[in-house]
């Protein structure tokens, strides 16, 4: 198998529904059922991507990338070859008194995230990141932070309604500058802010910040004839923050299509190469869900 990872980072708040909820929020975000962090589906993003090679739709590759149905004469139909997994949160924005925003992640969503990367031919082994004590948030080591009171990895930050101590370290600032460069690839004047804005807190924080963090919105539908909101016509949606990143695997299967001239590194580079900007989950008539897609380990 030829794999890759594709990395999501949201332009906009994102929607990747699971229809109707049970609590107060009306429409909730997909979760993964054993953590509860946020994810949007592999299947959502490849379909998003083969609608947006529809122009392709008639040629062999796209076929063998994507599959094909029967037809009413033949069985002729194949599976496609392209395999995404789910795209799994890195890293969270959270509203910071200090610098507008951190991408907050911690050390058991990062382990994962290595296991992960090392399923990549040719990736770049980092150090695992260390387990971060409650109410502790650590910083890259050495390097100016738009988070602290401070100015710099020492100190205090505040996430929302809550005060960290600051703790600096090497460990972090390779895992910045690594998803900083998969995500903003051949651009430094982001990464750089990637770096600045990154934080690792204790488990725990994480998962209450990927409860309460996420963006919660009213709609209503208004009555044409009265101009009034209509009689039950008040719901709440649930959405991943703009800025929110995310990454899965994504690699090529066996070739269905019995073309001789395909190969796994061929459909990967056709289909999976180049920076997209795709729509992803519901509500894009009101804006929502637009998202860089980037491949790369």
């Amino acid at each position: 198998m030829t794999t890759k990872m594709y990395w999501l980072h949201a332009l906009t708040p994102v929607h990747p529904g699971t229809g109707v909820g049970v609590g107060f929020i009306d429409l909730p975000i997909a979760r993964e059922k054993v953590t509860g962090w946020p994810t949007v589906p592999g299947s959502g993003i490849k379909g998003v991507l083969k609608e947006t090679h529809r122009d392709k739709k008639d040629g062999a590759e796209f076929r063998a990338a994507f599959g094909a149905g029967d037809t009413e004469e033949e069985n002729t139909g194949n599976a496609g070859s392209l395999v995404f997994c789910d795209a799994r949160l890195v890293a969270l924005p959270v509203r910071s008194l200090y610098g507008t925003f951190a991408w907050v992640t911690s050390a058991l969503c990062l382990k994962r995230l290595a296991r992960d990367l090392e399923g990549v031919q040719g990736a770049k082994k980092l150090t695992a990141h260390p387990d971060v004590g409650i109410k502790k948030a650590r910083l890259p080591l050495g390097l100016v932070s738009v988070l602290s009171d401070s100015g710099t990895a020492s100190g205090k930050v505040f996430f929302t309604d809550l005060d960290f101590d600051v703790e600096a370290g090497a460990e972090t600032k390779e895992w910045a500058e690594r998803i900083g460069g998969c995500v903003f690839p051949g651009d430094t004047g982001w990464q750089a802010e990637f770096v600045k804005r990154f934080v690792v807190v204790n488990d725990d924080t994480f998962n209450n910040l990927c409860q309460t963090a996420t963006e919660v919105t009213p709609r209503i539908k208004i009555d044409p004839d009265k101009k009034t909101v209509q009689k039950g016509g008040l719901w709440y949606e649930e959405y991943l923050p703009a800025e929110s990143v995310l990454a899965g695997l994504l690699w090529c299967d066996r070739v269905y299509h019995n073309a001789a001239a395909i190969t796994a590194e061929g459909l990967l580079k056709s289909f999976c190469g180049e920076e997209k900007t795709i729509q992803v989950g519901g509500k894009s008539t009101v804006g929502k869900g637009r998202v860089r897609c980037v491949f790369g380990g």
